[in-house]
């Protein structure tokens, strides 16, 4: 069981890392984020079809599957729309470390309510990921910024994502990993008209291959990171997948886009890099530990 989620999530790692270091790349290019955004929901669809396909097209329509499932989905959608609204009023190199401390929160639910435990490595490999997070975006040297409107939409994007890793763990005990990203993919749907809403369309938009189809396919690898995390978390403990996977992809992304641009990181994202490494160096070696609570079903996935 421990080599399946942690392969489950290393694949979420990988694609996620990648996804990072190009995701920038439409934007630059003259393609709006909020129009990012619906492409990147149009694109969960795929994977979606896919698992449903070979799942038999079931879908569990219980009231606790489908609460669950939608609550995963514009947890996570939503905070999107809160991130985009909180750049546009505050510093994004205080935003975004900020809200790089989500598994913080997943972290203490799933200690609290679902009595996940961890060994010794395990817990040293937390603490480690969570200093690393705020130093990947963290820039010293800054000016002062008085804390206003974007330091309550931070904690509320903080709050949205920690709470949806917790609550994609708690869905997985009821329902198949497919219901699951099912829901999640149209939570993701349902809010694209409030991102086209949020767009500036006065403003010049590019509309070419370098716009919309890149943005495809970079966000494609976003989508299917966002299954294979679904499954990482059916099988493998939520305290400790979520800082791993939240430490381990800024930590590719980091080294990706030193890379390709040439450029030396400076102390705080040299610091988070080496911290990063080690804590997914422990998280990975942790040997699984029994949780207080009883582990879920796991019958029926189609992956």
């Amino acid at each position: 069981m421990q080599s399946t989620w942690l392969l489950y999530t290393l694949i979420t790692t990988l694609l996620w890392g990648v996804w990072g270091a190009f995701t920038g790349l439409p934007s630059e290019h003259g393609f709006p984020d909020t129009l990012i955004y619906v492409v990147w929901a149009l694109t969960m669809v795929v994977p979606a079809v896919i698992v449903l396909a070979r799942n038999g097209w079931r879908i569990d329509r219980d009231r606790r599957s489908v609460v669950l499932g939608l609550a995963v989905g514009l947890l996570g959608a939503g905070g999107q729309m809160l991130l985009f609204r909180a750049v546009q009023s505050g510093p994004a190199y205080l935003i975004f470390p900020i809200v790089s401390l989500s598994p913080a929160l997943t972290i203490a639910l799933s200690f609290g309510l679902l009595g996940e435990r961890t060994g010794r490595l395990g817990v040293a490999g937390i603490v480690l990921a969570l200093c690393s997070l705020p130093l990947f975006d963290l820039q010293l040297g800054q000016g002062g910024q008085g804390m206003g409107l974007w330091f309550v939409l931070a904690l509320l994007v903080l709050v949205a994502w920690g709470l949806q890793a917790y609550f994609i763990k708690l869905a997985n005990a009821g329902s198949s990993a497919e219901s699951i990203f099912f829901y999640m993919a149209v939570g993701a749907v349902a809010c694209a008209p409030v991102a086209l809403w949020m767009t500036d369309f006065s403003q010049p938009i590019n509309w070419g291959w370098s716009g919309p189809g890149l943005s495809a396919v970079i966000q494609v690898l976003n989508a299917v990171g966002a299954l294979t995390l679904v499954y990482a978390f059916r099988y493998g403990k939520a305290l400790v997948v979520s800082p791993l996977v939240n430490a381990g992809a800024p930590l590719l992304t980091a080294v990706l886009s030193m890379a390709l641009s040439g450029a030396a990181p400076n102390g705080s994202k040299l610091a988070g890099v080496a911290l990063a490494l080690l804590a997914a160096l422990l998280l990975a070696l942790q040997p699984e530990t029994p949780s207080s609570s009883s582990s879920q079903p796991v019958q029926g996935d189609a992956a």
